[in-house]
């Protein structure tokens, strides 16, 4: 099924205009549900890139002149225009990405907050003066926008992770070019067009899709203008893209791949920790950095959440996402529904064994079912990378000191789950674990307040809060005497 809304965008958002590539190339969009072509969008060349980086230079000096209230009203407006259409979106999400409407409506709303939390930042941009320690002078220090921004974003969040760049970026005073994903690409432009209907300046927002995402990038980087990359990804295309900023000593906030443990000791509340591993697992369908990868349950308790967590995944309502009646999508395209089939076959090839699901659903669209495996084996794969899929393989542990030692044996370190009833416990494991977030007793982190990332391989910087819009703020000292 083509979709069919008339205000729907399909090129390039350049300096305030809508246009087709210079090659005038197109990229389909697929329904994962059907995997039919659902639209096209223009396919930018390295021209197109550059010509989105110098729109956003041109528009730089008068968007950072403009006032913090000025910007702020402007980022409310997006707020409210978003939050008005928050049903269009959602069943345009749930189109390109496949995710449910329930999860797709979520994301929206999570969307649209970093619009309103950011507008209300932007007013709150302060500074410092005092007394240098030997009397001769003061020391003055404001912050000032970083310069213009190169966002680039993936298909798993394509509302919430253009957001949570674009909306610190603008009350920072910081001009950006985005670059989405070429599987999502349709909730970019049309917040493109949201932010231009609030009064967003031509050339302050830039909005490229591209096949070309490497050579496209790299163009951009190196341009003499770019100030800032704002990432989130997977960690080996991170590690490419920090290479590539170095070129320039170009300012680099990565939010990279996740392993995330959940981790359930024997004195848990049972019914909580499910129902705190079903939304770990299962928000976005499991295709999300923050999701729950790797199940450590204590000896006492590992049979009666193994019961618990095949009950509730097979319970699950499979389907196209844009049906109401769905609790679970496909996965977005048929890579990943092979790389997910891959690690449980390996798994259980390895003598797993599959409680629920456990075997790709026939027919059309990529769908892969609600899976729960027991009594994984320490050196299974599955354990060591990012399953992006509806899967949880679990593993029993003795000792609060060997969870602990389980949860770090991994180079990433984004989020990590523990449910305890002992508080201080709980503080002590959390504290232990290698992670930049930890859930305690909750299946969900995420909070436009807080700040998001994570150590090691999981990333550099932070998103959201007030730490997100410090990444797009530098800090300036002056030396005067008064």
């Amino acid at each position: 099924m083509m979709v069919t809304q008339t205000d729907l965008r399909t090129d390039l958002f350049i300096a305030g205009k809508w246009r087709g590539a210079s090659q005038e190339a197109r990229i389909p969009v697929v329904d994962p549900s059907t995997e039919a072509v659902i639209a096209s969008v223009a396919d930018a060349t390295v021209a197109d890139g550059i010509a989105a980086v110098e729109a956003a230079v041109a528009a730089a000096a008068g968007w950072a002149a403009r006032s913090p209230r000025e910007r702020s009203q402007i980022l409310l407006r997006a707020f409210t225009l978003m939050s008005e259409r928050t049903e269009a979106l959602a069943v345009l999400i749930s189109r390109e990405n496949g995710k449910a409407l329930a999860d797709a409506r979520g994301e929206v709303a999570y969307a649209a907050e970093f619009f309103r939390w950011y507008a209300e930042e932007a007013v709150r941009i302060g500074g410092e003066i005092g007394r240098s320690p030997s009397g001769n002078n003061h020391i003055i220090v404001q912050h000032r926008p970083i310069g213009v921004s190169v966002l680039v974003t993936p298909w798993n969040f394509p509302a919430a992770m253009a957001t949570r760049k674009i909306g610190p970026a603008l009350a920072a005073g910081c001009t950006c070019v985005l670059k989405p994903a070429t599987e999502t690409p349709l909730t970019a432009y049309a917040i493109a067009g949201i932010l231009a209907e609030a009064g967003v300046p031509d050339g302050v927002v830039n909005v490229v899709t591209t096949s070309r995402s490497g050579a496209v990038v790299s163009a951009m980087l190196h341009h003499p203008a770019v100030r800032k990359l704002s990432f989130t990804g997977s960690t080996e295309v991170g590690r490419l893209l920090l290479k590539e900023a170095a070129d320039q000593v170009i300012s680099c906030s990565m939010e990279l791949g996740g392993n995330a443990p959940f981790i359930v000791f024997d004195d848990a509340d049972l019914e909580a920790a499910l129902e705190g591993a079903m939304v770990a697992k299962m928000r976005n369908g499991g295709e999300a950095c923050t999701a729950a990868n790797r199940f450590y349950v204590q000896e006492g308790i590992g049979a009666a959440f193994a019961e618990g967590l095949a009950a509730r995944m097979a319970a699950l309502a499979v389907g196209p996402g844009y049906d109401p009646a769905t609790e679970l999508g496909p996965l977005v395209n048929a890579a990943s529904r092979d790389k997910v089939g891959e690690l449980v076959a390996d798994t259980t090839a390895r003598g797993a064994r599959v409680l629920t699901g456990g075997e790709p659903l026939d027919g059309v669209g990529y769908f892969y079912p609600p899976t729960v495996l027991a009594s994984v084996p320490p050196d299974a794969a599955i354990l060591d990378h990012e399953i992006f899929g509806p899967v949880a393989p679990l593993v029993t542990f003795r000792t609060e000191e060997e969870a602990i030692a389980l949860a770090n044996r991994t180079e990433f370190g984004l989020v990590s789950y523990v449910y305890t009833r002992d508080l201080q416990k709980g503080l002590r494991v959390a504290a232990a674990i290698e992670s930049g977030m930890v859930g305690l007793n909750r299946g969900l982190v995420s909070d436009v307040a807080a700040p998001f990332g994570g150590m090691k391989q999981s990333g550099l910087g932070r998103e959201g809060g007030y730490h997100g819009l410090m990444e797009f703020l530098e800090p300036q000292y002056v030396a005067v005497t008064l």
